[in-house]
């Protein structure tokens, strides 16, 4: 049986290498998903690239159809829930969970939902990482904690798929009217312009103040209606200067 579509999307940060793009692409599609993009990708067309073609084995489609973006924020539009996968604990950031464990709660909560993976050499930086809801850490040897970025894509495509039930489960209702994560970014950023216009926000000495305002956000589950009130809040604020 085919899988339902699915409105999860696979999120690929300065891929360097072809092959891993179109492993990635396989992996995707045996688990039965298609939205895939990259983002400033080390190499021009690295998703037409040979080795990516012949990596992918069968799931060129996903590769004709992955879109490439300049930024991480173009790559949230559209997604209200964005998970990183960080094998490294951050200093300050989202809470950490095995997939396996989150997983059951994300698929019950209305959220599309997105996971990101960095670079094979430097995995995903911490602005990056601060922008997401959740790091989803692989429960790996802990000697030997290295996974390949297609590895990666598979085990995470699989248990996703087994939470959402599997092959033969329903299409995951989608709340259509949460804020997508780019909606957030973006008032994020006009507040940010007011709170240094209103003297609040030293931008010499920001003290991670806007990482700590992205991870409220992310826990209040904005509304688009709410966003709007935000930044009208903003806009005021920006009008008294």
């Amino acid at each position: 049986m085919s899988a339902p579509a699915d409105p999860t999307r696979f999120i690929l940060l300065g891929t360097s290498h072809p092959g891993n793009v179109g492993a990635a692409a396989r992996a995707m599609k045996v688990m039965g998903f298609a939205d895939l993009v990259l983002v400033a990708p080390r190499e021009a067309g690295i998703a037409s690239h040979p080795q990516a073609l012949a990596m992918a084995s069968g799931a060129t489609d996903i590769l004709e159809q992955a879109r490439v973006v300049a930024t991480f924020a173009e790559a949230l539009d559209g997604v209200s829930w964005v998970g990183a996968t960080a094998m490294t604990p951050r200093d300050f950031g989202p809470p950490t969970h095995a997939p396996r464990a989150l997983f059951p709660a994300l698929a019950r909560s209305g959220d599309r939902v997105a996971f990101a993976f960095g670079s094979e050499r430097y995995g995903m930086r911490n602005d990056e990482v601060y922008r997401c809801h959740a790091c989803l850490s692989i429960p790996t040897h802990p000697a030997y904690g290295s996974l390949n970025l297609a590895q990666a894509v598979q085990l995470i495509a699989y248990d996703w798929r087994q939470a959402i039930g599997g092959f033969g489960a329903p299409m995951r209702s989608v709340e259509h009217g949460l804020a997508s994560a780019a909606q957030v970014q973006g008032v994020l950023e006009h507040w940010q312009q007011a709170l240094v216009s209103a003297g609040f926000l030293n931008p010499d000495a920001p003290r991670k103040l806007m990482p700590r305002l992205n991870q409220l956000a992310n826990r209040a589950r904005l509304t688009t209606e709410e966003v709007n009130i935000l930044r009208g809040i903003a806009r005021t604020l920006q009008a008294r200067d």
